[in-house]
């Protein structure tokens, strides 16, 4: 809560509620029985208002209910657990609001029914303890769950983008001028901007630049690449024109105080995107590309290369423009990676829009398929510095299909660390109408499922482990169906 007194009036409104409910009154029956207006009463119990002395004494005494209890922020058993809620930052960090539910809406939904509500919040905070879901990835998912609801579209950060580079000369896309950028910094929002070895301080190349506010000093790690540098200045010019604060002042994340943090964070990477691959033009190539009667890893990778070195920063900024203005809304964008020395390949973005598509993260440590076309490429990047091509995936459990293209290429960055980009699209009418050559049967097709653990492909050449999860739910099928059979026999 956001002080004490928001606490106490909340706590009041719960406990008014509580004595109101216990005699199945409505809001408008106390309304006649106290005199007081049913507006009033209702903007106490929404913890709005709190009452003067001689009206509690007023809802005490037709209440038939002690003074004291109705003043008390001491919550009776039902609701204990929602006090502690109440004065933590919950409210304040869990962003309700972008998804349309306000404090109220969740006290009156928690009043109405305390033990089974307060049991559910009871069993998501044990779930987050067993599947070590801290604090941050909760946010992480938040934004996720944010960018699908909009599709991963912000039309007007796309417009202030586009005006802000008009308005300075700034020529977008693959030519933009690194010293124009850092002029914009300097001369319009009064930057510092220094090249830092941050390994002098025991950093390694972990730490991308550091932002001092006191001084508007940017520090830029010296082992950056031109594009990894252009992108953080582009994102800092971000900051500035969207006024986003409270904001994250390290890039990579180390630490974040709150989620307005973090989602400024994915704001000023939107605007980025939009700096470094103008729309308009990414529109017209991607149709282009889409035209084609078959699919052509040169030209794909050209693609990339006619916008940005970093084919991460093309993948995602498709998914910002493939639902909106190509109609295609069931895709999925995923980022692997795969540390030197190890078989371990892991998840660390994903993105899914209109529906949780099959290829999707997981927390239990379980293999993912290695029949995916993303993490195949990162074997073959043993010879290769880049490799990118398409697959049709067949989910066999869902039945679903899947247009996959995957580039791979080593993250000059992080030392032994490759990455994997995948964008899915799933085959249906209206995907197939606009991508000709995914009709093609030249793209190889295959079976694949989600994860090792779960897969029902039986003479899987590559699989990592067995389908424990999947033996394991065919035991407790065969179970129920022997119990059925019991049942029936001695009925």
């Amino acid at each position: 809560m956001s002080s004490e007194s928001d606490f106490i009036k909340t706590v009041f409104g719960l406990k008014l509620r509580q004595q109101r409910q216990k005699k199945n009154w409505s809001l408008q029956d106390l309304a006649d029985k106290t005199k007081l207006s049913k507006s009033y009463l209702n903007e106490i119990e929404n913890g709005k208002k709190y009452p003067k002395h001689d009206k509690i004494i007023q809802l005490a005494d037709v209440l038939n209910c002690k003074f004291d209890d109705l003043v008390s922020t001491k919550l009776d058993k039902n609701l204990a657990p929602f006090s502690e809620i109440l004065q933590s930052d919950f409210f304040k960090e869990i962003p309700l609001e972008l998804f349309g539910i306000n404090k109220n809406t969740l006290i009156n939904i928690i009043s109405e029914a305390p033990k089974k509500v307060t049991a559910f919040i009871n069993t998501l905070i044990e779930i987050s303890q067993n599947y070590n879901l801290g604090k941050e990835r909760f946010y992480f998912a938040v934004v996720r769950s944010f960018q699908e609801l909009y599709d991963n579209h912000f039309p007007d950060i796309e417009e202030k983008a586009k005006n802000f580079a008009e308005e300075n000369q700034l020529k977008l896309g693959r030519n933009i001028d690194i010293k124009h950028l850092e002029k914009i910094l300097i001369d319009v929002f009064d930057y510092e901007i220094k090249s830092e070895d941050f390994e002098q301080y025991g950093t390694l190349n972990h730490l991308r630049s550091l932002y001092v506010p006191e001084k508007k000093l940017l520090l830029l790690n010296r082992l950056l690449d031109e594009n990894q540098k252009t992108f953080i200045l582009a994102k800092e010019i971000g900051f500035q024109v969207l006024e986003l604060n409270p904001r994250p002042n390290t890039y990579s994340w180390l630490d974040f105080t709150s989620f307005e943090e973090l989602l400024s964070n994915f704001y000023a990477s939107y605007f980025a995107g939009c700096i470094l691959i103008p729309k308009d033009e990414l529109i017209e190539k991607t149709e282009e590309f889409f035209d084609e009667p078959d699919f052509n890893s040169q030209k794909f990778d050209d693609l990339i290369a006619h916008f940005t070195n970093s084919p991460e920063t093309f993948y995602y900024r498709l998914t910002n423009l493939l639902s909106a203005e190509f109609g295609i809304k069931d895709l999925f964008y995923l980022c692997f990676v795969k540390k030197k020395n190890t078989d371990k390949v892991q998840i660390l973005k994903e993105l899914h829009l209109n529906q949780q598509q099959a290829p999707h993260g997981n927390a239990t440590n379980e293999h993912y398929c290695r029949r995916w076309i993303a993490i195949k490429n990162l074997k073959e990047l043993k010879e290769n510095e880049t490799a990118t091509s398409a697959q049709i995936s067949h989910y066999k459990d869902s039945g679903l299909s899947y247009l996959v293209i995957s580039t791979s290429h080593r993250n000059p960055f992080s030392d032994g660390t490759n990455r994997s980009y995948c964008l899915g699209i799933l085959l249906n009418s209206n995907s197939l109408k606009k991508i000709k050559f995914a009709k093609n049967d030249s793209i190889k097709s295959e079976d694949v499922g989600v994860t090792c653990e779960t897969c029902s492909i039986s003479d899987c050449e590559v699989r990592k482990a067995p389908p424990t999860r999947l033996e394991k739910e065919h035991f407790n099928e065969s179970m129920k169906k022997a119990i059925a059979k019991i049942r029936k026999e001695v009925l």
